[in-house]
C-alpha cells in the first residue's frame, strides 16, 4: 500500500533539480499572474476579467491543447498546456482577489480527492480493472455527494453529459449509453427510417412553424444523425472537424487565386474556383 501524500511531509524527490526546477516555474508563473491583477500597477485588461468573463478562454485553450495532442506536435503540446494553465491560475486568482478561494484550494482539493477515490492505491480496497477503478469512483463519488448510488441509472449521467460537453460529444456519448441500456433500433433500416422522418418533420417545421420548433426539430434531426454515425462506427465531431479543416484549405486556396475580393465575385465564379481547388487537393501530394 502507498501512502497518501500529506501536508506535514514532502516527497523523497521534492529536492532532486528537476523537482525544484518545476516547483520554481510554478511559483514564477503564479507570480506573474499576480503582478497582472496587482490593483495598482496590474494590466488593465487581467484586471477587468471576471471568471465568467474567462469562460471562452478556458473552452478555447481547452480544445487547442485536442487539437496540438492531436497532431503531434510536442512543442506545440507544451504550449498549449501552458495556456490552459494559464486559465487555471489566472481564475484561482481572480477568485483570491475576490476572497473566495485561491490556487492552494484548489490544488489541495483535487489532490485530496484523487487519494480518497483511489484506495486501491492508497488504501486496502482493490482495482484490478479500468472498471473497478471506475465502479469504485462513482460509488466514492456518490456517498461524498450524499446522493443514492445507482449504478443501472442512466439518467445522471446523461444529465451530466448534456450539462458538461460540447454539444455533438455529448449527443454521442448520450447515443451509446442508451443504445447500451436497449434503448435502440432492431436495425440500421429504422435508424435511416427515423432518419427521413426527421428530416421531413424539420422540413414542414421550416415552412409552417415557429422558430422555436425549427430549433427543436433541427435536434432532433441532428441527433439521429448522431445515432446513423454510431451505427457505422463513425465519429460525428471527428467528421465535422475534418470537414472544417478540409473547407478552410478549400477556402484559402480560393483566396491565394482570386483576382479580387470575393464578395466581387458571382456566386457561378466562386462554385468554379471552389471546384478548382477542391480538384487541386485532391490530388495526391508529392
Amino acid at each position: 500500500m502507498v501512502s497518501a501524500p500529506s501536508s506535514s511531509g514532502t516527497p523523497q524527490d521534492l529536492s532532486s533539480p528537476h523537482r525544484a526546477a518545476i516547483l520554481a516555474a510554478l511559483e514564477r508563473l503564479i507570480d506573474v499572474i499576480a503582478q497582472l491583477r496587482h490593483p495598482e500597477t496590474g494590466c488593465p485588461w487581467d484586471l477587468a476579467q471576471t471568471p465568467t468573463s474567462l469562460i471562452p478562454y478556458v473552452i478555447e485553450e481547452a480544445y487547442e491543447v485536442v487539437d496540438a495532442i492531436q497532431v503531434g506536435e510536442k512543442d506545440a503540446i507544451a504550449e498549449e498546456l501552458g495556456d490552459l494553465l494559464l486559465q487555471v491560475v489566472l481564475q484561482a486568482q481572480v477568485a483570491s482577489d475576490s476572497g473566495d478561494f485561491d490556487l492552494g484550494t484548489v490544488a489541495t482539493g483535487i489532490a485530496d480527492k484523487l487519494v480518497r477515490r483511489h484506495p486501491h492505491i492508497f488504501g486496502d480496497a482493490t482495482g484490478e480493472t479500468p472498471e473497478e477503478v471506475s465502479q469504485n469512483w462513482d460509488r466514492i463519488k456518490a456517498a461524498e455527494k450524499g446522493i443514492p448510488h445507482e449504478p443501472h441509472r442512466l439518467t445522471p449521467k446523461l444529465v451530466k453529459y448534456s450539462r458538461t460537453l460540447p454539444p455533438l460529444m455529448a449527443a454521442s456519448k448520450i447515443s451509446v449509453k442508451a443504445a447500451k441500456a436497449g434503448f435502440e433500433w432492431e436495425d440500421i433500416d429504422g435508424v435511416w427510417d427515423k432518419f427521413h422522418e426527421e428530416l421531413d418533420e424539420f422540413r414542414e417545421a421550416l415552412a409552417n412553424e415557429p422558430k422555436e420548433n425549427q430549433q427543436a426539430e433541427l435536434g432532433d434531426l441532428l441527433f439521429t444523425l448522431v445515432n446513423l454515425a454510431r451505427w457505422y462506427d463513425l465519429d460525428p465531431s471527428e467528421a465535422l472537424q475534418s470537414t472544417n479543416r478540409r473547407f478552410i484549405k478549400r477556402f484559402e486556396l480560393v483566396e491565394s487565386v482570386a483576382e479580387k475580393p470575393l464578395g466581387e465575385y458571382g456566386i457561378e465564379e466562386l462554385e468554379a474556383l471552389w471546384q478548382k481547388a477542391k480538384a487541386q487537393l485532391a490530388k495526391p501530394q508529392n
